[in-house]
C-alpha cells in the first residue's frame, strides 16, 4: 500500500470546539453534512475552494495559493474578491470556527475525528497495512474494503481548477493501489475465481495498467485457465507495443515464463507445520513414549507453551492442561509425548498415575497421594491418613520444586483437584474422556481424530513405506475406515505388519464391511470395541437409549430438533441427554445445536441398538419419526417459498408437525444446513415402508438440487429411490422419483439422460393417475424439447402442463410453465407473443406474493425483452431476478442470470460490462452444466474480442469448442465459425 497520501490533520492544539456533527467528503462529489443533513456548498468554484482547504491538512492557504488552485495561470480580474466571497459564503453555512482567516489566507480547523472521508480512508488503509504485515489477511482485506467503500464515484467530481485535477489524479492512483493490494490479498486467500470477474472489468477500464494485468494472469492461472492467462500476456504485449512502443515490464515477463513452466510456487501458499521438538528420554515415572509418535504438531506446540508458562520468569500460578476426547483418540500418547519433551523444564521430577476413570472402579485420590508422597521422598510414617491432610502435605512438599504431574484417564474434576500442585513452577497434564469444565483455571484441549495426512503417516510408520507406497489408495481407504482414530489405525496397521502375506487391499476389503469392522479392529489386548464399551457401560439408562437410537440415523451430523424427533422427547430433555453424551466423549458437538458421532462410535452405537434396544420395533419407529420431521419441515418451507403451489397438498401425511419459520431466511438456513442429513434420511427409507415419504421429502427439498448445493448427493439419492420403487412396482413413487431425477439432470445439462427419465416419469405418473407428477413431467419434457431445438413439441408439452396445473388449481405451477412457454415462442421467432406470455405469468405470480419463482418470471421476461432489443427494460428485470435468486440462495440460477445480463450488454454493444457479467457467471456456475459453460465462454470471447483482447478471446472459444464437442455438436459448429478467421490470422 505504498503511496498512501497523508491524511488531513485539521485539529490544532488549543482548539476549543470540535464540531463532531459536521462531515465532509472529497472522495466523490465535494459535499458536507451536519447531523446527516446535507449542507449547501455552493457553486463549482466555491466547492473547489472548500476542497483545496480540506486537502491542506489544516494548514493555511494564502489567497494567492487559492487563486492559483482555482484558476491556474489565467485568473479573472476579480479573482481575489471572488475568493473572499466564496470564503464568506462557506463560513455562513459551516459551524463557527471551522473556516478561519489567518495571515491573509484561510484554513479549515477543528474538525472531529473521521469528519473527512479521506482521513477515514487513510486511517483504514494504515490499519490494513498493519494487519497485513502481521499476517492477518482476513482482517486486512475487510478493512481495506471499508477504505475503498469511502469512494463515491470520481474523486472531486465536478470540481474545476488545476489543483482539483492534480488531486483527482493523485487520489485515483492511490485508490487503484489500494484496490491492487486488496486483490493481491484476495489471491493470497484463494479467491481466484471470484477475482477474475473484477479484474476483467478493471483491465478493460485501465488497459495500460500492468499490475492489474499481472494479477489477472495469476488469478486465471490459479483458476486452472492457463491458456487464458497466457492470452492476457499476449494481449498486453501487443497493446503496449501499439500504444506506447514498449515491452511489458520484467515482472510481467517473468510471470509469463513461470506460467509456461507451470512453476509450482505460483500455487496457493501454504505454511508447513513445524515438526514437534523431541527431548532425550530421562528416567522418571512417565511411561515410555511411543517410538512412532506421528503428527499432532499444533497440539504439541499448544501444550508445550502452557507448560513453559509454568516455569518462566513471570510464572505466578501452577499450569494445568486438560485433554478430552473419545476413547482411542490418543490422549495418553500425546500427553506422554509432551511430558517427555518438557522434562528438562521440570528437573525436580515427573509424576504419573493412571486414574482408571473409564473403568468400573477408578483410583481413589488418597491412594494416589500416598504413592506420590513416597515418590517425592516422604516416609510412610509421615504420610497422614485423611485425604485433606495428604493433599496439604503434598502441596507443601512440592513448594519450591519444579515438578510435572501427569494425571491420566481421569474420571472427573473432583477426582483431579486434590492431586494438583499448588504453587508456581509446577504443572499438571490431565487426560479424560470428560471435558474438565469444572476444573478452575485449566487450559482445556479437545483432541479430535487425526487428519488424513497424519493418519496415513502413522499407518506408514508401522506397516512400512514399501508396502504402503505400492498401494497408497488402499492405505487411504484403510485409515478412512478407521475413522482416522489413532487406536484403530494402530490396530489395523499392527495386524497388517504381522501378516506378511496380506496386501493393504486385503485389509481394506475386510474393513469395508461395516457390520464386521469393529470385530476386525482388534489385535492382542487392543480392541476398539472394548474401548467404547467402557464408556457405554457408565451411562444412565436414558443416556444409553439416546446413544443407541441416535446412532441409527445416517448423515454427517444431526440437529437438536431432529434428535428430539428420533428420541420422541421434548427439545429441552433431548439437549440435556446429548450434552451429557458430549461430556462423556461418546458424541461430539459439531456446532451450537448440532451433534455428530465418530464413524466407529456410530457403528458401535448401532451394534448396541441391535443388541439392547427393546422392543425391536423401536429402531424402525425412531427412523420413521425423524423422516416425518424432515418431510413436515421441508414441506412447510416449500409452501413458504412457493405460495400457490399445490404440491404440498399431494404429499404423504406425517405424524410429526415439523418446524415452522417466521421468515424465509431462517427457513433456507435450515434447509441448506440440514441438506446432507435430510438426503441421508431419504436413502434410509429405500426398501422400507417409508419409501413414499422418502420420495416426497426428496421432491419438497428440490431446492437442494437447483441451487447446486447438494446436487451430487441429491442425484445419487434420487437414483436409489427410483431403483427401489421400480423393484416394488410402485408407479406413483417411481414417477415422482424420476421427476426429481429429471430436474437434477437438467440442472447439470445432461439432456439426453434427462429426456429418458422425463419420458418414464410421465408414463409412470399417468399409470398412477398422479396429476402433480404428470404436470411437472410434461413441463420438464417441454424444456428438454427446447434444448433439442424441437420448439413446436416443447410448445405443445408446455400447453399440456398448463392445462394440468390449471385443472389442479396450481397457479404457481401454471405461471412457471408460462415462463417456459414464453421461451418456446421466443425460439420460434414470435418475440411479441413471448413478451406477452411472460408478463401474464409474472402477473399471476405477483398476485401470490413475493415468491422465489418471481425470479424465473423476471428472467424469462428479460430474455424476451433482450430479443425485442429493449435492453434497458431487460436489464431491469434481470436485476430483479438476481436479487430474488440471491435472497433464496439459488447460486446456479444467479450465475445463469449473469449470463443473460451479459447477453443483453453484448446486444447493446457494451462489451466491458458483458465481459464482467460473463466472468461472474463462470465464477458462480450455471444451470445446464458444461453446455451452459460453453455458452458463457463463447459470449465472453465475443466481448473480449470487441475489447481488442483477441488472444484471450481465442482461448475462450477453444475451451468452449472442447465442451461443445463433448455435449452439443450444433453449437460446436458456431464456435468453429468464430475461430476460423482468428486461427487463420
Amino acid at each position: 500500500m505504498d503511496g498512501v497520501p497523508r491524511g488531513p490533520e485539521q485539529r490544532r492544539p488549543g482548539s476549543s470546539t470540535e464540531p463532531e456533527s459536521l462531515r465532509f467528503s472529497v472522495l466523490g462529489p465535494v459535499r458536507a453534512w451536519r447531523h446527516d443533513e446535507p449542507v449547501a456548498t455552493g457553486s463549482p468554484q466555491q466547492r473547489a475552494l472548500l476542497a483545496a482547504l480540506l486537502l491542506r491538512e489544516g494548514r493555511t492557504a494564502t489567497a494567492a495559493e487559492l487563486i492559483d488552485a482555482l484558476w491556474g495561470e489565467e485568473p479573472p480580474s476579480q479573482a481575489l474578491a471572488a475568493v473572499r466571497t466564496y470564503a464568506s459564503r462557506l463560513r455562513k453555512v459551516l459551524d463557527p470556527g471551522v473556516l478561519v482567516s489567518e495571515s491573509g489566507g484561510y484554513a479549515v480547523r477543528g474538525l472531529g475525528e473521521g469528519a473527512l472521508d479521506l482521513a477515514a480512508a487513510q486511517e483504514l488503509a494504515a490499519e490494513a497495512e498493519k494487519a497485513r504485515n502481521t499476517g492477518d489477511l482476513c482482517h486486512a482485506r475487510e478493512v481495506l474494503n471499508r477504505a475503498l467503500s469511502r469512494w463515491d464515484g470520481e474523486t472531486l467530481a465536478g470540481v474545476p481548477g488545476p489543483y482539483a485535477e492534480a488531486q483527482r489524479v493523485r487520489l485515483e492512483e492511490w485508490r487503484l493501489q489500494l484496490l491492487e493490494s486488496r486483490l493481491d490479498m484476495d489471491l493470497d486467500q484463494g479467491c481466484h475465481a471470484e477475482t477474475v470477474s473484477e479484474l476483467t472489468a478493471l483491465t478493460a477500464a485501465h488497459p495500460l495498467r500492468e499490475r492489474l494485468r499481472e494479477l489477472l494472469m495469476l488469478a486465471l492461472y490459479r483458476s486452472g485457465r492457463q491458456a487464458e492467462a497466457l492470452a492476457v500476456y499476449a494481449d498486453t504485449r501487443r497493446l503496449l507495443s501499439d500504444e506506447l512502443g514498449v515491452d511489458p515490464r520484467p515482472g510481467l515477463q517473468e510471470l509469463q515464463q513461470r506460467i509456461l513452466r507451470a512453476d509450482p510456487n505460483l500455487a496457493e501458499p501454504s505454511a508447513p507445520m513445524a515438526e514437534p521438538v523431541t527431548v532425550p528420554v530421562r528416567p522418571a515415572q512417565l511411561p515410555a513414549t511411543v517410538p512412532d509418535f506421528t503428527g499432532r504438531a499444533s497440539f504439541v506446540r499448544e501444550l508445550s507453551d502452557v507448560l513453559a508458562s509454568a516455569t518462566g520468569a513471570q510464572a505466578q500460578v501452577m499450569a494445568v492442561s486438560a485433554l478430552a476426547g473419545i476413547g482411542g483418540v490418543g490422549k495418553t500418547t500425546l500427553a506422554v509425548h509432551v511430558a517427555h519433551a518438557a522434562r528438562s523444564a521440570f528437573p525436580d521430577g515427573q509424576l504419573y498415575v493412571d486414574l482408571q476413570g473409564a473403568g468400573a472402579r477408578s483410583a481413589e485420590p488418597e491412594t494416589v497421594l500416598g504413592s506420590f508422597l513416597r515418590a517425592l521422598g516422604t516416609a510412610d510414617s509421615a504420610i497422614p491418613d485423611s485425604l485433606e491432610e495428604r493433599a496439604a502435605l503434598y502441596r507443601s512438599v512440592l513448594d519450591g520444586r519444579r515438578v510435572l504431574v501427569l494425571l491420566d484417564n481421569a474420571r472427573d474434576a473432583a477426582q483431579v483437584r486434590p492431586l494438583l500442585p499448588g504453587t508456581a513452577g509446577c504443572a499438571a497434564l490431565v487426560t479424560s474422556r470428560v471435558r474438565m469444565t469444572g476444573l478452575a483455571g485449566a487450559h482445556l484441549v479437545d483432541l479430535d481424530v487425526m487428519s488424513p495426512e497424519e493418519a496415513l503417516a502413522l499407518f506408514t510408520r508401522i506397516v512400512g513405506e514399501e508396502r504402503v507406497g505400492a498401494e497408497r489408495k488402499a492405505a487411504l481407504d484403510v485409515v478412512a475406515a478407521c475413522g482416522f482414530l489413532p487406536l484403530a489405525i494402530r490396530i489395523a496397521a499392527s495386524r497388517l505388519a504381522a501378516r506378511r502375506t496380506w496386501t493393504v487391499s486385503v485389509l481394506a476389503a475386510k474393513l469395508a464391511d461395516e457390520r464386521r469392522r469393529l470385530d476386525e479392529l482388534q489385535a492382542g489386548d487392543l480392541a476398539v470395541k472394548a474401548t467404547f464399551e467402557l464408556g457405554y457401560g457408565q451411562l444412565e439408562p436414558a443416556q444409553a437409549r439416546a446413544f443407541r437410537l441416535l446412532g441409527l440415523a445416517d448423515g454427517p451430523d444431526i440437529s437438536l430438533a431432529a434428535a428430539a424427533a428420533v428420541l420422541d422427547l421434548p427439545v429441552e430433555d433431548t439437549e440435556d441427554l446429548l450434552e451429557s453424551l458430549v461430556d462423556a466423549s461418546l458424541l461430539e458437538s459439531a456446532a451450537p445445536g448440532r451433534y455428530r458421532f465418530h464413524d466407529l462410535v456410530r457403528l458401535y452405537a448401532r451394534a448396541c441398538a441391535e443388541r439392547d434396544e427393546q422392543p425391536p420395533g423401536e429402531r424402525e419407529a425412531a427412523l420413521s419419526r425423524v423422516l416425518d420431521f424432515y418431510l413436515a419441515t421441508a414441506a412447510g418451507i416449500y409452501a413458504m417459498e412457493r405460495p400457490g403451489d399445490r404440491l404440498v397438498d399431494h404429499l404423504e401425511p406425517t405424524q410429526h408437525k415439523g418446524l415452522r419459520f417466521a421468515e424465509g431466511t431462517a427457513a433456507l438456513d435450515w434447509l441448506y444446513t440440514e441438506g446432507a442429513s435430510l438426503l441421508a434420511s431419504v436413502r434410509q427409507s429405500v426398501a422400507t415402508d417409508r419409501l413414499r415419504r422418502g420420495v416426497d421429502l426428496l421432491w419438497a427439498a428440490k431446492d437442494l438440487a437447483e441451487s447446486g448445493a447438494n446436487s451430487r448427493q441429491y442425484e445419487t439419492t434420487a437414483s436409489a429411490v427410483c431403483e427401489a420403487a421400480q423393484l416394488a412396482g410402485d408407479h406413483r413413487t417411481e414417477g415422482r422419483a424420476r421427476t426429481t431425477l429429471t430436474n437434477v439432470l437438467l440442472v447439470s445439462g445432461r439432456i439426453h439422460q434427462a429426456a429418458e427419465e422425463a419420458r418414464l416419469a410421465m408414463d409412470r405418473a399417468a399409470a398412477a393417475q398422479d396429476v402433480a407428477a404428470g404436470s411437472w413431467a410434461a413441463n420438464d419434457r417441454g424444456l428438454i424439447s427446447l434444448h433439442q431445438h424441437r420448439y413446436s413439441d416443447g410448445k405443445a408439452l408446455f400447453e399440456q402442463a398448463i392445462q394440468g396445473f390449471s385443472a389442479a388449481g396450481n397457479r404457481a405451477g401454471e405461471a412457471t410453465t408460462l415462463f417456459n412457454l414464453s421461451r418456446a415462442h421466443l425460439a420460434m421467432g414470435d418475440v411479441a407473443k413471448a413478451v406477452d406470455i411472460a408478463r401474464h405469468g409474472l402477473a399471476l405470480l405477483s398476485e401470490l406474493g413475493r415468491t422465489m419463482r418471481l425470479a424465473n418470471g423476471h428472467y424469462a421476461l428479460g430474455m424476451a425483452l433482450t430479443k425485442a432489443e429493449r435492453h434497458m427494460e431487460a436489464l431491469s428485470h434481470f436485476g430483479e431476478a438476481l436479487t430474488i435468486f440471491a435472497d433464496h440462495r439459488q447460486r446456479l440460477w444467479e450465475g445463469t442470470t449473469h449470463f443473460r445480463v451479459a447477453e443483453a450488454h453484448i446486444a447493446a454493444r457494451r462489451a466491458a460490462q458483458a465481459a464482467q457479467h460473463a466472468e461472474q457467471a463462470l465464477a458462480i456456475g450455471c444451470i445446464g452444466g458444461d453446455r451452459m459453460r460453453g455458452h458463457v465462454l463463447t459470449l465472453l470471447g465475443r466481448a473480449l474480442s470487441a475489447l481488442g483482447q483477441s488472444d484471450r478471446a481465442k482461448a475462450c472459444w477453444h475451451e468452449a469448442l472442447r465442451l461443445y464437442e463433448e455435449n452439443s455438436p450444433t453449437e460446436a459448429d458456431e464456435v468453429r465459425a468464430l475461430l476460423a478467421p482468428v486461427d487463420a490470422a
